[in-house]
């Protein structure tokens, strides 16, 4: 009898069957029918738990009764080992009561052997239905894995505004010891504290980015800086029985990447690595040119991992830590893939663990930031709607010799022009209602100002240029702000137009 239906494709049919005579008679019925299929037989217990692992079949055809073991036994073993494969009884000697029973321990169905002319239409139904279910249960888990990545999009969002507004001191009160103290002890103080500041907020801007699917503005990254931060940063985190060897590249490498996001991977794989040597060891950074790039390596001598975990390190949610996320190592994934790289695991049980991350090199020196004059009592009116930020920058400003004053709104700063006189530098905030910046400049254009304006944007809804008035004086900075092209975007905009 041919197959009533579409075609299913090469099937492989595992026959749990004693008679090698049933078993062939059984196997011709279903290719005479047009099933495009690959048989094998067995009839004990050690026999059909090796086909179910290596085999691997689509489809299980039993008997009820054999000599030593039974069908049942059979049925409860594909459903311990196999779960999704259909299973089928095919018997001479199953009554009513039998077959309901092997219907309610999971069959999908019985054949009597005296009537094997609906086993071929049963056997493609069977298949396809597991098919669909399989499909279903994929469907069903990328769907929860979607919503569980739309939760964290939420999640970062809420907390993107306020994790800033947290760490926003972090980033200006380093810059401010160093002017005031030549304590070299508080000078290194100031850098923790600074890298450590840096990292929290690109790391809330990253996460943020991440479920936006943004990408991070590149620059040249040299290898041997970036080694550095690190070291700084693990400074606190190294336990005493935990040595970190640090191995910068002989010679200057320079990666064309994002230096927050490298620093990321860097860290998640050094505290991984700590965290797998509980009884202590050395942690390994190292780095050497290849023929792609450069090979950055993390070694650990810790507990290491069998091929298991392996295949599982960039699964969403796959974390062997009691309170871990599963999300660090996806994370650096995407980060390295971004820029064209790739991550390498090499791990041995009791032996430790080694991750090479792979990306590509570019050519010449990165650029080295000149140090900004001080202030010299200019007047700047700083227009922030963010009161904290406000407070910090005036501060900030202070310390480096600059008269600052501040408004509120674009109203209280027009107002205040008109009153005090025009300073001779506005920074001008994006994120304020009543009389925004894109107005507010061209009222002040409209009274005469000539001056330069330094705007703070938000990368993700930046100004628009045709916008403001033709022949402004205008530099832009994308927020959150690093203090040090802060200070230099000020002293450059209060050098004379024709300096």
């Amino acid at each position: 009898m041919p197959l009533s239906a579409a075609p299913i494709g090469p099937v492989r049919v595992l026959l749990v069957e004693d008679s090698p005579e049933d078993a062939e008679l059984t196997s011709m019925q279903l290719v005479d029918a047009g099933l495009e299929a690959e048989f094998e037989r067995v009839d004990t217990e050690d026999g059909l738990v090796r086909a179910l692992a290596v085999f691997k079949p689509d489809l299980v055809l039993s008997d009820l009764s054999m000599p030593g073991f039974s069908g049942h036994q059979a049925l409860q073993l594909v459903r311990a080992h196999r779960p999704p494969i259909p299973f089928i009884f095919v018997s001479g000697t199953m009554g009513e009561e039998t077959a309901v029973q092997a219907l309610r321990e999971g069959a999908a169905d019985y054949i009597l052997k005296d009537k094997t002319a609906r086993l071929p239409s049963a056997a493609a139904r069977a298949i396809r239905e597991a098919r669909s279910e399989q499909e279903r249960a994929r469907v069903e888990k990328e769907l929860l894995r979607s919503q569980r990545l739309d939760s964290m999009a939420m999640l970062a969002a809420g907390l993107s505004h306020d994790l800033r507004n947290i760490l926003q001191p972090l980033l200006i009160v380093p810059d401010l010891l160093a002017i005031h103290s030549d304590n070299p002890k508080v000078h290194k103080l100031g850098e923790v504290i600074a890298e450590s500041g840096r990292r929290g907020h690109e790391m809330a801007e990253s996460m943020l980015s991440f479920v936006r699917g943004a990408r991070k503005a590149r620059e040249h990254v040299a290898v041997g800086e970036l080694f550095q931060a690190v070291q700084v940063l693990l400074q606190g985190t190294l336990p005493d029985n935990v040595r970190l060897d640090l191995q910068p590249p002989a010679t200057q490498l320079q990666i064309d990447a994002n230096y927050v996001e490298l620093q990321q991977v860097l860290i998640n794989l050094c505290l991984n690595a700590i965290q797998a040597m509980p009884t202590g060891g050395t942690l390994t950074l190292s780095a050497r040119p290849v023929e792609e790039g450069v090979c950055i390596v993390v070694a650990d001598q810790g507990i290491g991992m069998d091929a298991k975990t392996r295949s599982q390190l960039f699964t969403p949610f796959f974390t062997t830590k009691t309170e871990g996320t599963g999300l660090g190592l996806m994370s650096c994934l995407r980060i390295v893939e971004q820029y064209q790289g790739r991550i390498e695991v090499d791990s041995t049980p009791g032996e430790g663990t080694t991750f090479s991350v792979v990306l590509p090199v570019t050519g010449g020196a990165a650029p080295q930031p000149s140090v900004p004059a001080p202030g010299q009592g200019q007047r700047i009116l700083l227009v922030d709607g963010d009161s904290t930020r406000q407070s910090l920058l005036r501060n900030a400003l202070e310390s480096q010799g600059y008269a600052p004053a501040t408004a509120p709104d674009g109203a209280y700063a027009l107002r205040a022009a008109v009153v005090d006189g025009m300073p001779e530098l506005f920074i001008i905030d994006s994120d304020f209602v009543l009389l925004p910046a894109t107005a507010l400049v061209q009222a002040l254009v409209q009274r005469g100002y000539r001056g330069p304006v330094l705007l703070l944007q938000d990368p993700a809804r930046p100004f628009d240029r045709a916008e403001l008035p033709p022949g402004l004086r205008a530099q832009f900075l994308d927020k959150p702000l690093e203090m040090g092209r802060f200070f230099h975007a000020v002293a450059e905009a209060l050098q004379p137009a024709d300096g």
